[in-house]
């Protein structure tokens, strides 16, 4: 089978199985989901009926109106019993946080413009805000290989002479710990600690769900209108996103390079982890290579001549 031929024939696999996956997901998720969704939709029925039994005098429309209102306003973020005068989705910090989740991707969806300019805007703003924002991201992350990647992995080959597979799998899998222990089970265990209703696991689902930028919006920090110092917290919030979503990536790259080096990528026929530039190289100090020493051209003046040979 040529190289072409082969390359086809494991895409194509690969796309297979992502669809299999798919269709496996979505049936789970049906199964579970969906006679929960049926149970809630009859609960809310039987209130509708119960509250038009007992209050005759009021109108059907106005009632399905009033409903349709709530639903529509939630939607947006606004709720009946919020106080305006206290919280707001639209202050500093609050359009802070919305500003931030939108540029990243990460849109948990729990608050959105109201007005037809805002969308407008926020299609622009969103426009140029994600790819300055990939930007920022990977020019940060680039200068962070050398000195937390590239580095300690070649200490560790020349301080205990490991293999090069060896050397960047240690320092991977140590690079995962470090991430899942700063980036997940502590934030995780601060939010819990903040967020009053909820648990230990819901916060690590938060944590997870955010920094792999899917942001299901089902929880939201900073949304008890009875937070201690909102605006602090929603900042401070949004810096751990950010620095999350560099560290995410930073694994990525790390995780590049242990699979050009395990040959990974060469095997699906995947672009090699691009190189990281003559400066970085240059931060790193090579021994010698005594094969390149010994292979240098010797001088013109010091080569023998057949002339100086004596007949």
């Amino acid at each position: 089978m040529s190289t072409s031929s082969r390359s086809c024939f494991v895409v194509l696999v690969l796309v297979c199985v992502y669809v299999a996956y798919l269709v496996i997901g979505a049936l789970v998720f049906s199964a579970l989901e969906k006679p929960l969704e049926e149970k809630v939709q009859a609960e809310l029925n039987l209130l509708k009926q119960q509250l038009i039994s007992n209050m005759s005098c009021i109108n059907i429309s106005t009632l399905e109106q009033l409903l349709e209102t709530l639903l529509n306003a939630n939607k947006y973020g606004v709720s009946l019993g919020q106080n305006t005068s206290e919280n707001s989705n639209w202050d500093l910090a609050s359009a802070l946080f919305f500003s931030n989740t939108l540029v990243t991707t990460i849109g948990y969806g729990h608050t959105t413009p109201l007005s037809d300019v805002g969308k407008a805007f926020s299609i622009v703003y969103a426009l140029f805000g994600v790819p300055f924002t990939m930007l920022v991201l990977t020019a940060c992350v680039r200068r962070l290989m050398v000195p937390l990647n590239l580095r300690p992995v070649e200490f560790w080959r020349r301080r205990f002479g490991w293999h090069p597979q060896t050397a960047r799998t240690i320092h991977f899998v140590m690079l995962l710990l470090v991430i899942v222990v700063f980036f997940f089970l502590l934030p995780a265990t601060i939010f819990s600690l903040i967020e009053d209703s909820w648990s230990f696991l819901e916060a690590f689902y938060f944590c997870f769900i955010s920094l792999c930028t899917i942001g299901l919006g089902d929880f939201v920090p900073g949304e008890n209108p009875n937070q201690k110092l909102r605006p602090l917290y929603k900042i401070s919030v949004m810096i751990y996103l950010f620095l999350g979503l560099m560290a995410m990536y930073f694994v990525l790259r790390s995780f590049h390079k242990l699979a050009d080096v395990r040959g990974w990528t060469a095997f699906f026929h995947l672009p090699t982890c691009d190189d990281e530039g003559e400066e970085e190289k240059d931060n790193i100090i090579e021994e010698p290579n005594e094969c390149e020493t010994d292979t240098k051209p010797l001088d013109p003046g010091a080569r023998a001549s057949y002339n100086s040979i004596s007949r």
